[in-house]
């Protein structure tokens, strides 16, 4: 048999049902002159049939198939690339795909110049909403070639083993290998690439298609997705450990803040928005497994955070478990405290006390938030629904409570509106907040959703209610906070089935979702759906100048 230029190994655990798609993916790559190698990390469903199915089809297909299941991904890698004939290597997970130039583009990158590894943009598909979005895009922009990771730390954050192309030279000259019996092998695996490449090339095309699933079971949610265990946690932390300890010893001492910012800013932050959702036992020993590591990181790498995400951080150290979980509700979307501190010399702290150390006081000073003096609207304040009754039909009653932590609302009763957008048409219902402390307001409203106006196709999706402030000319719009679990209600409106339900995830908002349903679900928006595709439009562009 010829040489090939390229093996790509696809690992593989039980996963019969979307074997075939990645391998098909990788047979229709432009470059043919490929070696396709399944590794079974010994599969106890059809996986081995259909594997041997691929192999009869297409003679560039092997199937390995391990003696005993290694629970990981490294051995399967590991067991395929002692294998391997081809002077260039990738690697694909069976629930993912190729797109079909991906190994044209990155061979192209080798043969350009004598590089160790060549990467490109990793293409995200949500499998819930099709939803696609490029992974870290900020580091993948542009085609560049850079002689060694010292070029740019940042990229320590693009960890993925799966979005390469190595020589095989280069890591057998180095005895690279795939890091076994550990989760988040990648993570070691692609640190130790980064750091012993003296050269490598990034393309800005997409060479991996990563499909993610946000709501899988916790039995089918891959491992990054199983944050709730704490040996995941456990496994996390681990790795990080074996990074430390690389750096050290290989010379790359230098890159430890970087490295540690990526921790706080990836890793960590990826726990930090469940927190709201776990419970004082899990939040316990969350914060006895991460604080001894947070302990060990430098200094710089909390400087570098946004100032929310420092709070959350520091108050797990501090172990006030409740206060971070509500801190934690706010990250990224602008959410005030409900309470600061302020002391004599004027700096103001989150939550009701003044911290008592001096490293404390410097991660939990909010002074730059600037909750007193930004411009109105874009203020800060806390928004939560605090009470959830079903109405009669499609409507609910709400009770809002707005926390003013920096006193920016006057005394008295304040003007608001609840705001929702179906199909892009916005529903308004106003209210009344009333004072109830100071920087505390309540009110109540009737929101009754069969009133909110729906396109003549229909709306199929998901709209979170947000509520509007107006004070003195101006608004303020934020995000509307609700209890983190109550009974999901389930209705109809006209020609379509609506559900209430907590968001689940993320701060946790009231959750509205529109289905249509009868004649709406299977003829209107079918046949909008053909009149709006590009050949109908450019059609019908073309009858109209003809009739002008």
């Amino acid at each position: 048999m010829s040489t090939p230029d390229v093996t790509v190994t696809v690992i593989v655990y039980n996963d019969a049902e979307r074997l075939t798609r990645a391998v098909d993916s990788v047979r229709r790559q432009t470059h043919a002159n490929i070696e396709i190698v399944i590794s079974d990390d010994h599969s106890t469903d059809a996986t081995p049939a259909v594997a041997q199915r691929l192999a009869a089809e297409d003679p560039r297909i092997r199937h390995l198939r391990l003696e005993r299941n290694s629970g990981g991904c490294s051995a399967p890698r590991n067991r395929a690339l002692e294998t391997a004939r081809a002077p260039y290597l990738m690697f694909l997970d069976s629930d993912d795909e190729l797109p079909d130039d991906a190994v044209e583009l990155l061979l192209a990158a080798h043969r350009e110049r004598e590089i160790d590894f060549a990467m490109g943009a990793v293409q995200r598909i949500r499998t819930d909403s099709g939803r696609r979005s490029t992974w870290m895009p900020h580091l993948v922009a542009e085609r560049r070639t850079l002689d060694g990771i010292e070029a740019d730390p940042r990229l320590l954050f693009e960890h993925l083993s799966t979005s390469k192309m190595y020589a095989r030279a280069f890591l057998d000259r180095h005895g690279l290998r795939f890091p076994e019996g550990i989760h988040y092998e990648d993570q070691l695996f692609s640190a130790q690439a980064y750091c012993l490449a003296k050269r490598f090339t990034i393309i800005p095309e997409p060479v991996y298609r990563w499909y993610v699933a946000p709501y899988a079971s916790s039995d089918a949610a891959s491992i990054s997705n199983q944050r709730h265990k704490l040996a995941n946690v456990r496994d996390r932390i681990h790795v990080q450990h074996l990074i430390d300890t690389f750096l050290a010893e290989s010379g790359h001492e230098s890159l430890r803040e970087d490295k540690d910012h990526k921790f706080l800013k990836h890793d960590f932050r990826m726990y930090a928005g469940d927190l709201p959702y776990r419970d004082e036992a899990w939040l316990t020993s969350f914060a006895d497994l991460v604080t001894p590591y947070l302990d060990t990181l430098a200094p710089g790498a909390f400087a570098r955070l946004p100032r929310a995400e420092r709070v959350v951080i520091q108050l797990i150290r501090d172990r006030r478990l409740r206060e971070a979980g509500l801190a934690a509700r706010g990250l990224g979307h602008g959410v005030a405290p409900r309470r600061v501190t302020t002391d004599a010399e004027g700096r103001t702290y989150w939550g009701d006390r003044i911290p008592s150390s001096a490293w404390a006081r410097r991660e939990l000073d909010v002074s730059d938030l600037e909750l007193e003096t930004r411009p109105f609207p874009s203020a800060q304040f806390r928004h939560e629904i605090t009470e959830i009754t079903r109405g009669p039909g499609a409507s609910i009653d709400l009770t809002i409570r707005t926390y003013d932590p920096a006193l920016r609302l006057p005394v008295g009763p304040q003007r608001a509106t609840l705001l929702i957008a179906p199909g892009g048409r916005r529903l308004r219902v106003d209210l009344r907040l009333s004072p109830v402390r100071p920087g505390v307001f309540e009110g109540h409203v009737h929101l009754d959703l069969a009133a909110a106006s729906l396109p003549l196709q229909g709306f199929t999706g998901i709209r979170h209610p947000l509520l509007r402030l107006h004070h003195q000319g101006l608004t303020n719009t934020g995000l509307l906070l609700a209890p983190l679990t109550f009974p999901t209600l389930t209705t109809h409106v006209p020609h379509h089935r609506l559900t209430l339900e907590p968001e689940g995830h993320g701060p946790g908002r009231l959750q509205v979702r529109w289905e249509p349903t009868g004649v709406t679900a299977t003829l209107i928006r079918p046949a909008v759906r053909r009149l709006a595709r590009p050949r109908v439009k450019r059609a019908a562009r073309l009858v109209a100048s003809a009739l002008k």
